[in-house]
């Protein structure tokens, strides 16, 4: 049971990387477009954040080895959407191109 509880908080730690990182990649997306940048990356950034502080709280409150797994997850996430967003990559949205060759 303990090692079904630790599967269940890595996949929850999967979640809220798709939660956080698919967010800021909205964020990017829409910033770009906006009236009011400032606006939606503050908003984005207290909400993506709280939630996913939120999440973490809940796995602690089950054991600090549960964090951990959720924390792993959360990485594994964060690779594997940096892969395969392309970071750095020219993304092109609406006819602007952002190209990062620094």
């Amino acid at each position: 049971m303990f090692w079904l509880n630790l599967v269940i908080s890595f996949l929850a730690g999967i979640v809220l990387g798709v939660f956080f990182f698919g967010g800021l990649w909205w964020t990017v997306l829409k910033i770009s477009g906006s009236g009011r940048p400032y606006l939606i990356s503050m908003v984005s950034f207290i909400v993506r954040t709280a939630v996913v502080l939120g999440g973490f709280y809940l796995l602690l409150t089950s054991g600090w080895q549960f964090l951990l797994t959720s924390l792993a997850g959360f990485l594994v996430t964060r690779t594997i959407l940096a892969y395969k967003l392309k970071a750095g990559a020219e993304v092109k949205k609406e006819g602007i191109a952002i190209d990062d060759k620094s």
